[in-house]
């Protein structure tokens, strides 16, 4: 009887011991339970804004007029301008080229003494026209009239068309004397010298490759889903052309600091065939003017980066990109609980996206980095009290 109660008494008390731990833990696990760390997060209240978007692309810098100066006689030169040089300056008017026009001298004299042997003999048939006249007249035929013939009309007509003949030799000649001077077209720059002084050249001769100082145009690329976020301009007929367009700034490497500005000014007027986009053209006035206080102008054929202006938009939904997850998707606070919300984005730029669904006014968009981190998982403003950092975290647990 003694060696069955002692086993049981052994049994009894280890079940009170047993029920008496599980029924009183230690009041620092307790405490650890209700303190239960929760990630804490900074928020963005979502809010329409106003924004002025700016659209970035690139092009390369072209005259708006190129030209191929060329002579139009033939001739050895004599004599070229001190501005006929690559990269040369020279005004509307100057002359660039001068050819030996000593030939073409003579000529004009000649076309003179032509002229003048022409309007001698017209005169002349003028007298013996008007003598016939009264020749005829002296006979006093009744009722007849004098033929073309007797009163000498077909050669008094023959000497003015000499007379004309002659004239028009002494104006090609007095043309083609001027042309012994090459005259610049307009306001422009050397691109490229041909020729130099002893050269003889022929009619149609190239001489320089020359464009005009007064504009530079940029064909800019524009990305279609921009499109709608900037006002093109392609007027036609009634609409208002004294309307400028989109306002451009011009950065290039070659320069420090240098800003040129523009404007849009037309569009193309086909998509591209190789980059199926659409070719805006902006355009620069007076490029080099004030070039001494530049420390490099602009080049023709320099590769510059543009910063285009945009629309202005009243309403936009506008959140900082390092809150989109894969470009795809952000995160929201509702009711203390991190939620994924799935969205689409109407534009970005390297700092700022523009959303176009997915979010509305009054969400709060979680703005801190998150990581991998679940779907309703409970998290703390950080505004509102103590919590785990996300930095503190080894796993948050899978995406969703």
């Amino acid at each position: 009887m003694k060696k069955l109660i002692l086993p049981l008494g052994i049994l009894a008390v280890t079940i009170l011991l047993a029920w008496t731990i599980l029924s009183n833990p230690p009041k620092s696990r307790r405490g650890e339970a209700a303190k239960a760390p929760r990630l804490v997060v900074e928020t963005q209240l979502l809010a329409p804004v106003e924004y002025q978007v700016f659209l970035d692309s690139y092009g390369t810098v072209r005259p708006r007029t190129q030209s191929t100066l060329v002579a139009q006689v033939s001739g050895q030169i004599r004599f070229i301008s001190d501005k006929f040089r690559d990269g040369g300056f020279f005004e509307k008017g100057d002359i660039l080229v001068r050819l030996d026009d000593r030939d073409y001298q003579a000529e004009v004299k000649i076309a003179q003494s032509t002229l003048m042997s022409a309007r001698q003999a017209l005169l002349e048939e003028q007298a013996r026209a008007e003598q016939a006249r009264e020749d005829w007249t002296r006979l006093g035929v009744a009722g007849e009239e004098a033929n073309a013939l007797v009163l000498r009309t077909p050669q008094l007509e023959a000497a003015r068309a000499r007379v004309l003949s002659a004239e028009a030799q002494l104006q090609k000649a007095a043309l083609n004397l001027e042309r012994t001077k090459i005259v610049a077209p307009y306001a422009g720059r050397i691109l490229q010298k041909l020729v130099d002084v002893g050269q003889v050249v022929s009619g149609n001769s190239p001489l320089a490759e020359i464009y005009a100082v007064d504009y530079v145009e940029i064909r800019l690329p524009i990305k279609n889903r921009d499109l709608a976020l900037l006002q093109l301009p392609e007027q036609y007929r009634d609409a208002d052309t004294a309307s400028a367009g989109a306002k451009v700034e011009f950065h290039s490497d070659l320069t420090t600091g240098q800003i040129w500005t523009g404007r849009l000014v037309r569009t193309e007027g086909a998509i591209d065939d190789k980059s199926r986009q659409l070719y805006a053209v902006a355009q620069i006035t007076n490029p080099y003017a004030g070039q001494s206080r530049q420390k490099t102008p602009l080049k023709i054929g320099q590769y510059v980066t543009a910063t285009i202006e945009g629309l202005y938009l009243r309403d936009a939904l506008v959140i900082p990109n390092s809150a989109i997850y894969q470009g795809s998707y952000v995160y929201v606070v509702e009711d203390g609980l991190l939620k994924r919300r799935e969205i689409e984005t109407r534009w970005q730029n390297d700092e700022d996206s523009l959303v176009a669904a997915g979010l509305k006014a009054g969400e709060r968009l979680v703005v801190t980095p998150l990581g991998r981190v679940s779907s309703g998982t409970p998290v703390v403003l950080a505004s509102e009290g103590d919590g785990e950092r996300p930095g503190n975290r080894n796993a948050a647990g899978a995406s969703q």
